[in-house]
C-alpha cells in the first residue's frame, strides 16, 4: 500500500472515531486520533488505557500534558526512543470521566465499543511490535485476537500475539509508579523492549 493510501485510510478511520457516540458517557467526547499520534510506520505501536482529562484529551496527542506524559518520556529517553517512531493509542479513545469530572477507568462496554477503532489501526498500520500500557491497554487486544496473559504474570516480556511481537508494559502513570511497580522496574522493562527494537 502506498503512503498517500495508507495515510487516507487512516485519515478515514479517525473521521469515524471522532464522531462516534456508541458509548452513552462518552457521547459528549470527542476521540483523541489523528496525525499527533505518531508514525504510521512505526518501530512500536503502543496501546495505552485512556486519554485522560489534563492531558491528552486536552492537547488532542496521547501522553502529553499530564504526569503519565512525562514519565512516559523519561521511559523513551531511557532507550533512546523518539515520538516520531511509534505510534500512540488507547484502548478507548475518549476521555472517561467520573461524576466530579476526574479520570476514571473505562467500563468493558466501552473498550469493546471502541476495539472496532484499535482493530481497523492495527490491520492499517500492521506493526511488528505492540507494547500495551496497563492492564487495561493488555485486556483490550483480547478482543482483537484472544490471549491469556496478564500484567501481573507477563509485564516486560517478550510474547507472541496475533503474528506479531508483544511487550506488556506497566502503565507510567504516577500513582503505578508510587506502587511496587517503580520508575526502576519499568526502565528494565523498557530495556527489554529495546532488545526487542534492536533484533527488529
Amino acid at each position: 500500500m502506498s503512503v498517500a493510501s495508507k495515510t487516507q485510510l487512516f485519515r478515514k478511520i479517525c473521521a469515524e472515531a471522532q464522531v462516534c457516540t456508541i458509548c452513552p458517557d462518552l457521547a459528549d467526547k470527542t476521540a483523541v486520533l489523528s496525525e499527533l499520534n505518531g508514525s504510521l510506520d512505526p518501530k512500536v505501536f503502543f496501546v495505552g488505557e485512556a486519554p485522560s482529562r489534563a492531558g491528552a484529551d486536552r492537547t488532542r496527542r496521547p501522553f502529553t500534558g499530564d504526569k503519565s506524559g512525562e514519565n512516559l518520556q523519561i521511559l523513551f529517553d531511557s532507550i533512546e526512543l523518539s515520538r516520531d517512531d511509534v505510534f500512540l493509542t488507547s484502548a478507548v479513545m475518549c476521555s472517561p470521566r467520573s461524576a466530579t469530572d476526574a479520570n476514571r477507568k473505562p467500563t468493558r462496554a466501552e473498550v469493546k465499543n471502541c476495539s472496532r477503532y484499535l482493530r481497523q489501526l492495527l490491520d492499517l498500520i500492521d506493526p511488528h511490535v505492540v507494547a500495551t500500557l496497563g492492564a487495561v491497554g493488555l485486556d483490550s487486544l483480547k478482543l482483537i485476537e484472544p490471549h491469556a496473559f496478564t500484567l501481573k504474570e507477563h509485564a516486560g516480556m517478550i510474547l507472541e500475539w496475533n503474528g506479531r511481537i508483544l511487550v506488556p508494559l506497566y502503565h507510567p502513570s504516577p500513582l503505578v509508579i508510587a506502587s511496587q511497580r517503580g520508575l526502576d522496574t519499568q526502565l528494565a522493562h523498557f530495556r527489554t523492549l529495546k532488545k526487542v527494537l534492536d533484533n527488529c
